[in-house]
C-alpha cells in the first residue's frame, strides 16, 4: 500500500539514466539477473549490439548526461570489456559514465577518467563493511541489490546503516528487471520516505512514461531504463515531460 505524498515529491527533477549491459563485447538484454541467460539486445535504435552504436542510438533520443554501463564478464569473473568500455569513456567526455564491474570497496581507486565513477554493488561486497574503507564510496555509487528469490544479497550492515552511504544509492530490483511488471514500487517508496536525504535511484522495471511518473510522484531522483529505450516505449517527448519540475502527477 503506498503511503500518501508531499508536495516536494510532485516537483522532483528526475532523470532518466540509460543502462547498457555488455556481455562478449556485444550488449544484451538483461532478464532478473540470470546473467547466463542474458542474450544480444534486439533494438529499435539500430541494427546494431555495439557498445558505440548503442549508445549512438540512446543519444539519438536525448542528450543524456549519465549513462550506466554493466560489465556483466567482469561481473561474473569470466574476463572483462575495460578496453570497449574505456573507448567509449574517453570519446565522451561531456557524458557521466557509471561502470558498474563487480568493484569491491576496498579495491577502489580513482579512475583515470574525470567523466567515470564506479558502481559499488553490495552482492560484491565482504560480509562485513568498515568505516575504514566506507569512505572510498563518497565519490561513487552503491547499489544495494535484491535478487528474486532471496531479497537483499550483501553485508547487513551496509543495508541498515545509512552512515556508509554515498549520496546516490540505487535500488537494483533483480526481480522487475526485463519482466515488463513496472518498478518496485513499495520497497523504493520505503527507501525514498526512510531516506529522504539521499537521491534514491530506480532500477528495474521501468515500462513507459506512466511508470515514471509514478517515481516521481514517491520522490525518486533518477531511473535507470533499458528496455523502454529500445523498444520506443519511452521518447524523447516522455524524457522532456518527467524532466519538468511541475509534471502533473495524478493521485
Amino acid at each position: 500500500m503506498l503511503l500518501n505524498y508531499t508536495s516536494q515529491f510532485y516537483n522532483t527533477l528526475m532523470k532518466i539514466i540509460p543502462v547498457i549491459d555488455i556481455k562478449n563485447g556485444l550488449v544484451v538484454s538483461a532478464q532478473q539477473g540470470k546473467r547466463e541467460t542474458y542474450q544480444p539486445i534486439k533494438s529499435t535504435l539500430c541494427f546494431s549490439n555495439s557498445l558505440q552504436d548503442i549508445l549512438k542510438g540512446f543519444l539519438s533520443i536525448y542528450p543524456f548526461g549519465i549513462v550506466y554501463i554493466a560489465d556483466l564478464n567482469a561481473i561474473t569473473n569470466t574476463g572483462s570489456n575495460d578496453k570497449l568500455i574505456n573507448q567509449v569513456i574517453s570519446k565522451h567526455p561531456g557524458i557521466e559514465f557509471w561502470i558498474d564491474n563487480g568493484k569491491r570497496i576496498e579495491k577502489l581507486s580513482k579512475s583515470q577518467y574525470k567523466n567515470q565513477k564506479s558502481v559499488v554493488g553490495s552482492e560484491y561486497q565482504k560480509e562485513t563493511i568498515s568505516y575504514d574503507t566506507s569512505y572510498l564510496l563518497q565519490n561513487n555509487i552503491l547499489s544495494l541489490d535484491f535478487f528474486p528469490n532471496q531479497g537483499y544479497i550483501g553485508p547487513k550492515e551496509l543495508l541498515n546503516n545509512a552512515k556508509l552511504w554515498p549520496q546516490n544509492i540505487i535500488i537494483m530490483s533483480l526481480a522487475f528487471v526485463g519482466k515488463n511488471s513496472g518498478p518496485d514500487l513499495n520497497r523504493l517508496e520505503s527507501f525514498c520516505q526512510k531516506h529522504p536525504e539521499k537521491n534514491i535511484i530506480a532500477a528495474g522495471g521501468v515500462r513507459n512514461e506512466k511508470d515514471l511518473l509514478a517515481l516521481k510522484k514517491i520522490g525518486i531522483y533518477y531511473a535507470l531504463v533499458a528496455s523502454a529505450l529500445h523498444s520506443g516505449a519511452i521518447t524523447a517527448n516522455t524524457i522532456k515531460k518527467i524532466r519538468q519540475k511541475n509534471t502533473p502527477v495524478k493521485n
